[in-house]
């Protein structure tokens, strides 16, 4: 059982995610106000696994963002109405399709990553190497822990 102390600390670290994921939807909605072509986090999240993955059936596009297949398929629909993902026969089994990102859909997401990168960069700049190092690695063990208890 957690102590008062325990408890007092797991809600500041709380209500201070609760402050971040705020202030991101904040900016995600204005970002969308201002550039009406832009893709929504979730939609843009398909186009990384899929840059990242390499080409992939729908069902295990969807499996891998834990997301339901037909949210998938309209998501899908839009990345490739924008050009930024296409869809091919797969070469081992003619019956079925692979999604794959286009040319134009890795050079987006190379310029949203270095647009992000850049921007925490000099977000963290005033903190020492040590800091960012630290914080890299306890954000990684947060975010493993937060997953592992959304398995169970």
């Amino acid at each position: 059982m957690p102590s008062d102390d325990d408890l007092a600390l797991a809600d500041d670290v709380s209500g201070q995610l609760i402050r971040l994921l705020r202030l991101m939807d904040r900016r995600q909605a204005q970002y969308l106000a201002e550039h009406p072509d832009a893709v929504e986090r979730a939609t843009y999240f398909l186009l990384v696994h899929l840059v990242k993955g390499g080409p992939q059936r729908a069902g295990a596009l969807a499996e891998a963002v834990h997301s339901d297949p037909s949210t998938i398929s309209r998501q899908v629909g839009h990345l490739v109405r924008l050009g930024l993902v296409e869809r091919m026969a797969d070469p081992g089994d003619g019956r079925a399709t692979l999604l794959t990102a286009t040319d134009e859909g890795r050079r987006v997401f190379g310029e949203n990553r270095r647009m992000r990168i850049e921007r925490f960069a000099e977000m963290l700049s005033d903190w020492s190497v040590e800091e960012r190092r630290t914080f890299a690695e306890l954000l990684g063990r947060f975010t493993t822990a937060f997953e592992n208890t959304q398995r169970s």
